[in-house]
């Protein structure tokens, strides 16, 4: 198998302040409401963003979901639309991951 490796590249996660593992808020509200900000811990691959963006995508009021992965950190995932925090966490939870509390 060697020179058919396909790699996804996924794009670093940062924030004003520094990046995005070191931010201590979780969930945030953009100034419009639309989208919220989650913390997300033990995402290690682009499988784990991908199983936490599909769990999250099926909560209802969830227009969607994506995650900017920081392996050996807090991931930062991403939410738009209206979904219940609370329908939020336990998507994240079912998929085998745990909400940042920091």
């Amino acid at each position: 198998m060697c020179g058919t490796e396909s790699r996804t590249l996924l794009p670093l996660a940062s924030s004003a302040s520094g990046f995005s593992c070191c931010s201590s808020e979780t969930p945030t509200r953009s100034a419009a409401g639309a989208s919220t900000e989650y913390g997300v811990e033990g995402l290690t691959c682009g499988h784990c963003v991908q199983t936490v963006q599909d769990a999250v995508t099926a909560v209802e009021g969830v227009d969607s979901a994506s995650v900017a992965l920081v392996a050996g950190g807090v991931s930062r995932l991403f939410v738009s639309g209206s979904p219940a925090d609370a329908a939020v966490r336990g998507a994240v939870t079912a998929a085998g991951y745990a909400l940042s509390t920091r």
